[in-house]
């Protein structure tokens, strides 16, 4: 590969360290990456605000794919500029046939909000997070579901995301798209359609980037569409087994600065 034209990067298990920073010398890739005026682009499951302060870490001020591919976010700006949402119509439906199949699942969304909005994230009482975050908002399931999101949490305690995937893909047969970024029993629901690589294709011809011309770094089956859709997909050696079959090249894990590796060929 010619040296890219656009450079796209997950956040956790990718770009940030296993101790969820960005490392000096990863962040003076990045630098060098935007001083070649190279735009580096932020694809991440993340929501728009959990973005800012990796954002600050990067030196980056550009467009952000969220929500795996939900929302478009303007870092600088500090603005969305648009979301998938699913209705709550289609959420109480949704959570009927998951209940059905896979008894005693828990639910949150993501609504789109404002950025710095506490209440973009509800969820039940019973809930339980597979990360850091603040206390379940939602009062009831009718609450939870009762405004459109950008993305649905599933929670099982008692399964690994995989396993999840797997069965929840079977009841839904294309209605949604299913995806997860960590196994410890969590999976995220879209819009049918809505990927990492359908938000980054809108940011590539918003830019004038041909799709041959993108590099892509990821490490989870969130990454999957990303790592395929661009020019030149790349996985972490830390990443999960689908990532590394859909990518064109495998770096160096995370823990050893695997995306500035790749990127300090050109830049």
């Amino acid at each position: 590969m010619e040296q890219p034209r656009l450079v796209a990067s997950d956040v956790d298990g990718t770009l940030l360290t296993p101790r969820e920073e960005v490392s000096p010398r990863t962040a003076g890739v990045v630098g060098r990456v935007l001083a070649a005026d190279v735009p580096f682009v932020l694809a991440t499951g993340r929501p728009p605000r959990w973005v800012p302060k990796i954002a600050e870490q990067a030196g980056l001020d550009g467009l952000a794919v969220c929500a795996n591919g939900a929302v478009l976010y303007d870092i600088g700006r500090d603005e969305i500029i648009w979301a998938h949402t699913l209705d709550p119509v289609r959420l109480g439906d949704i959570v009927a046939a998951i209940d059905a199949a896979l008894p005693d699942c828990t639910y949150a969304v993501e609504r789109v909000g404002g950025v710095h909005d506490d209440a973009t994230f509800i969820a039940e009482l019973s809930y339980s997070h597979p990360w850091p975050e603040g206390p379940n908002v939602g009062l009831s399931r009718a609450e939870t579901l009762g405004f459109p999101a950008t993305k649905l949490l599933v929670r099982h305690t008692g399964m690994t995301s995989g396993e999840m995937a797997a069965g929840i893909g079977e009841v839904l047969d294309g209605q949604v798209d299913v995806t997860y970024s960590t196994n410890n029993g969590l999976v995220e629901l879209a819009v049918h359609g809505v990927t990492k690589a359908t938000g980054l294709a809108d940011v590539a011809e918003r830019l004038g980037v041909d799709r041959r011309d993108v590099i892509a770094f990821g490490d989870m089956p969130n990454d999957v569409e990303m790592l395929t859709w661009a020019g030149h997909g790349v996985a972490m050696a830390n990443g999960h087994e689908v990532a590394l079959a859909a990518a064109d090249e495998v770096t160096a894990p995370n823990s050893e600065d695997g995306v500035a590796q790749v990127l300090e060929r050109w830049f």
